[in-house]
């Protein structure tokens, strides 16, 4: 099998495998720790933020384009709230923390049901629900929906 190959800031890699983790991306290409790997995605798609232990298939038509963006360059972030906007200014979010957001007055008690409901997510997690406990990763303009229903 030949090497496919790919760029990474600009500059052309060759890989001997079909498929290249994050991880794999950031070592070749020097790639500091505290920086962002992203995928270029052709528009209108927003690009996709590549995390270390994820793989990228380098056999796909074209050839594939990596960069690297400080971690600051990347915040704070914008969600959307039961369509109100809202900065948000880490990677992931937690149900609690979007049920917070949503309804300040938040408690944890056995009267009131939060249902979380996300969108346009990044590919880790680009929609779903969310029940206590979870964790989800943040893409810029995500759209989350909250409700507050009580039990009788």
């Amino acid at each position: 099998m030949k090497n496919l190959i790919f760029k990474i800031n600009n500059e052309n890699y060759s890989w001997p495998k079909q498929y290249i983790t994050g991880a794999e991306v950031k070592e070749l290409g020097n790639i500091p720790s505290g920086e962002l790997l992203f995928l270029e995605i052709k528009k209108p798609w927003e690009d996709e933020l590549i995390e270390n232990h994820e793989e990228v298939n380098l056999a796909r038509p074209g050839i594939e384009r990596f960069y690297s963006k400080r971690q600051d360059d990347h915040l704070p972030f914008i969600i959307y709230v039961n369509g109100r906007e809202k900065p948000w200014n880490h990677r992931k979010i937690s149900y609690e923390q979007v049920a917070k957001i949503a309804f300040p007055n938040y408690s944890e008690n056995s009267q009131t049901v939060y249902t979380v409901t996300f969108t346009d997510g990044p590919g880790q997690n680009p929609e779903g629900s969310m029940v206590k406990g979870d964790v989800v990763f943040i893409k810029n303009k995500m759209k989350f929906n909250v409700t507050a229903t009580n039990r009788s």
